[in-house]
């Protein structure tokens, strides 16, 4: 019995599944755009009171003081972001939410145990993938102690520790203000994070070396997670079409010699 070739080998197979994983990488595009807060209910004449980062897919592009009250670039997606319109409305946000961030302090103080000056520690972050918002959370640290965190896709409050109880209480019954977190999260943070990927997509590479944020939070997807699950999805897929081909070559294989077993 003359064997009949395959019409698409494991190799090939291989090959087609190496474009597709490229292919979705790009119509993915996932990004990520986080905003460091630290917040100080006191400091001394000539230290800021309030002090930003803002990372790009964790890396480190802008800085700002309350101080200055300007916003400083850094590398260059932080030079090209300099560039466009978007940098006086950025710089006059970030002011304003340091303003009201303190105001949030200073309020909750009476519910801090500690005598001396506190420290609000704030993380906004938002995620896109595949042209769509996947992820927006804020996270809340007290004095160098997690507290709660927010998701704004579902606007679900969790208490990272017990002593914030009372806190998470009084933010929640608060619409106004869960209101105002979820407009900076899905309107100004997402409306930004659609403006720097195009920038940052236009790049060779990252300018400036990662720095590590804090990790991604509640329901908040993660990219490597997404590429592991990728990942192990294709690897079945090459696994199960591996065992094809050897269980259709020894089957032919068989068929090849039963006549002469018969013979």
């Amino acid at each position: 019995m003359q064997r009949m070739p395959l019409t698409c080998s494991p190799v090939r197979l291989l090959s087609l599944l190496l474009l597709l994983l490229t292919a979705l990488e790009i119509m993915v595009g996932a990004h990520s755009l986080c905003f460091n807060f630290t917040i100080k209910s006191w400091s001394r004449p000539g230290q800021p009171w309030c002090e930003a980062q803002v990372f790009m897919n964790k890396n480190l592009f802008l800085q700002y003081d309350s101080d200055s009250n300007m916003v400083k670039p850094l590398g260059l997606l932080g030079k090209k972001v300099n560039a466009t319109s978007t940098w006086g409305e950025l710089t006059q946000t970030l002011g304003e939410v340091g303003r009201d961030l303190r105001m949030l302090l200073l309020d909750i103080k009476p519910q801090i145990k500690t005598s001396g000056p506190s420290t609000l520690q704030v993380e906004m972050l938002c995620q896109r993938e595949a042209e769509r918002c996947t992820g927006a959370s804020w996270q809340f640290t007290i004095n160098g102690e997690k507290c709660l965190l927010l998701d704004v896709m579902n606007m679900t409050w969790t208490v990272i520790n017990h002593e914030a109880s009372k806190i998470k209480e009084t933010w929640k019954k608060d619409r106004g203000l869960e209101k105002y977190f979820r407009k900076l999260s899905l309107g100004d943070c997402d409306h930004w994070l659609r403006e720097f990927s195009g920038h940052w997509e236009a790049m060779p590479e990252p300018t400036v070396s990662p720095v590590n944020v804090s990790d991604v939070h509640g329901s908040s997807s993660s990219l490597l997670d997404t590429w592991i699950i990728l990942g192990a999805f294709i690897l079945f897929v090459l696994m199960g079409i591996f065992l094809i081909y050897i269980r259709w070559q020894k089957g032919e294989w068989q068929a090849g010699l039963w006549p002469l077993k018969m013979s």
